[in-house]
């Protein structure tokens, strides 16, 4: 049994082996994704989500790919700051409502509009359609600030693991491309390279959760099925050959994670291209703390980290 993980998380994976329930890597994609829906929707019984203002489901229209996004408003600010936000799971798994308490939090958190983002998933969808999706739903945002009553100069990208990888991966085509301004991006424990490789990927590879080093390698295989298309920066982003000018950013890794060196890797050379990063690491946590609100104390302190980072962005944008 690991002794470096924090009680609240190993009683959780105490749980998960008492259940029975298997590791994403021996499923087929459509049975992963009906565990993984079915146990969200008992977390979310037993631990109901927060209130907001306001949810509308709708969709980014012509032009923007008809990606389907799920808008959460903490107000009635007709010109309230807005986080578009990418669910993890492996470009594979999950979806809008296993990610629906945790965009209600940011929304509350942060005081801002998010918008969750349903963008196409491996293997019916390989790279680059997820990529495509999320770029067309942050223009089609900027370009609706006004009648989606958000402020076009408020803008962060936000998301979890391969929701984080898409997060970075649009910061950086925005920087490219010149056609979006944001303000920041928080990406929690991210995935960076699916090749893996770093020691932590070695350390906790299995025994810590629910994703393991073989977990990786399936959502890869899935995501990534041509080896050519884990050389492309925007399938890894440790590809880049340029991260300078990304906006200010927010890195939150969890100890005993697999991805965990990947992401301080990247946060240290973002900050090496004259990019402005806070990193924040949480001892004691495995990959997918970030959702496991009600459950861990340490989820609510990561969420409150997002707030205060973000509010100082807001404040200075206004200033």
């Amino acid at each position: 049994m690991p002794d470096d993980v924090h009680p609240q998380i190993q009683a959780i994976i105490d749980r998960s082996h008492e259940l029975g329930i298997p590791s994403v890597q021996h499923l087929d994609a459509k049975t992963a994704r009906e565990q993984v829906e079915k146990l969200a929707a008992i977390r979310r019984e037993n631990y109901p989500s927060p209130k907001v203002h306001e949810v509308e489901n709708t969709t980014t229209g012509p032009g923007y790919g008809h990606v389907p996004v799920r808008i959460y408003r903490a107000s009635e600010s007709e010109k309230a700051p807005a986080v578009v936000f990418f669910h993890g799971g492996g470009h594979v798994i999950c979806s809008l409502d296993t990610h629906d308490t945790i965009a209600r939090y940011l929304a509350r958190s942060t005081g801002c509009t998010v918008i969750s983002v349903d963008y196409r998933m491996a293997p019916e969808h390989p790279f680059p359609a997820a990529v495509e999706d999320s770029f067309d739903a942050v223009r089609w945002v900027a370009d609706h600030a006004t009648s989606l009553q958000i402020d076009a100069s408020r803008i962060a990208v936000c998301g979890d693991s391969a929701g984080a990888n898409l997060a970075t991966v649009v910061a950086l085509m925005a920087q490219k491309s010149g056609e979006i301004s944001l303000a920041a991006q928080v990406l929690v424990y991210p995935v960076i390279d699916y090749r893996g490789g770093t020691a932590s990927f070695e350390r906790y590879e299995n025994g810590y959760g629910s994703l393991e080093a073989d977990t990786i390698s399936w959502f890869m295989e899935h995501y990534l099925p041509d080896p050519y298309m884990r050389d492309d920066w925007r399938a890894c982003p440790a590809n880049a050959k340029s991260l300078a000018h990304l906006p200010p950013t927010l890195v939150i890794t969890a100890e005993c994670d697999v991805l965990r060196d990947e992401g301080v890797t990247y946060a240290q050379m973002m900050k090496a291209s004259g990019v402005d990063v806070q990193h924040v690491e949480f001892q004691g946590m495995t990959h997918g703390f970030f959702g496991f609100l009600g459950l861990v104390d340490a989820t609510a302190r990561a969420h409150e980290t997002v707030g205060v980072f973000l509010h100082k962005v807001w404040r200075e944008h206004v200033a």
